[in-house]
């Protein structure tokens, strides 16, 4: 129980003691009795400020005053509690109902840039599709334009400057005055470049034409292989695609059209040739002559035969009919 100061009577916030009569005493009412008269206020004994003792207690509870020890005053301060509960109560609720709308405007947030991201990246995929569309349609044009056999003269489509001859890479064109089939489809097409476009004939996402031919027969069909590994076979004059041949694993290196029959041949470095039928756009034999990437096609005159080279060091000879493998031959000086 707390000690009630000698002059207060109530229990003091800083106790001490006072050494001449004994007694407990409110350290502020004793320093101020004592300078005012120098003695203990008990006895009248001298006392001096230095002779004062503190006692070290714990905080004192200070007891209610008599008047809030009636029963009004206890259903006061009951009530006071009550609602200082259901104030603080109040607070939180408008705390929580502020921080749920800030979460949900931070969701739709969210939400609205998750949708802006998701568009603008479907623009952007659709806009690197449009880019690589193009790619092939250049690479086309300039194939066409450096794999020609261009004689001095002129055509019906215009006047040709005269200029040097230049070797072509395909192996069927001719060494002479005559006008190739690929120079042909470039002199009368002299504007070409600036007035025709073909549409991308193979897919964007891995875009790239690695093999062409024409049509000996009808000019106006393109025969193209693709890095998406398809083969296509496209037609000039009406601007569409006449079959979309599919069946390898891997990139067409090299493709070649038969001259009299609705057939056409492809290779692939999955180490296949693969002879495909245009009217039924289906593969009528698949050719597995070699053991590593077919590199190069060529067709006997007789149009029966299918001469193939591949990576193995390997000539392979074919029979397109039966899709047999008549011979194969290679170089023994090679150390094959």
């Amino acid at each position: 129980p707390s000690l009630p100061a000698a002059v207060s009577n109530e229990v003091p916030e800083h106790p001490c003691v006072s050494p001449v009569s004994n007694h407990v005493y409110e350290r502020r009412l004793i320093e101020k009795y004592i300078a005012e008269n120098g003695t203990d206020p008990v006895n009248n004994q001298p006392l001096s400020e230095e002779q004062l003792i503190d006692i070290k207690v714990a905080h004192p509870i200070r007891p209610k005053p008599p008047s809030a020890t009636s029963i009004p005053a206890i259903l006061k301060a009951l009530q006071d509690e009550w609602d200082a509960v259901m104030l603080h109560s109040f607070t939180l609720r408008q705390q929580l109902q502020t921080t749920r709308q800030e979460l949900s405007h931070a969701l739709y947030q969210h939400d609205a840039a998750c949708r802006v991201i998701a568009r603008l990246t479907k623009e952007v995929t659709a806009a690197r599709e449009a880019l690589a569309t193009l790619k092939p349609q250049a690479g086309l044009i300039l194939l066409l334009g450096l794999s020609v056999l261009q004689p001095a003269g002129t055509c019906a489509g215009g006047d040709v400057a005269q200029a040097p001859a230049v070797r072509t890479k395909h192996p069927e064109l001719p060494q002479g005055p005559l006008i190739s089939l690929w120079g042909h489809f470039l002199a009368c097409g002299i504007n070409l470049a600036s007035s025709y476009l073909v549409q991308g004939l193979h897919s964007a996402s891995i875009p790239g034409i690695l093999a062409l031919d024409l049509c000996p027969s009808d000019t106006n069909k393109i025969l193209t292989g693709g890095a998406d590994k398809n083969v296509i076979v496209f037609d000039k004059s009406s601007e569409q695609i006449l079959a979309t041949l599919k069946g390898h694993s891997k990139k067409v290196t090299s493709v070649v059209f038969h001259p009299s029959q609705d057939l056409v041949f492809s290779a692939s470095p999955d180490a296949t040739i693969r002879i495909w039928s245009v009217p039924n756009a289906s593969c009528v034999q698949v050719v597995r002559a070699h053991e590593a990437s077919v590199t190069g096609l060529s067709l006997h005159a007789t149009g029966d035969y299918l001469l193939s080279s591949s990576d193995d060091q390997y000539w392979a000879f074919s029979d397109i009919q039966t899709g047999r493998v008549l011979t194969k031959v290679t170089d023994e000086s090679s150390g094959c």
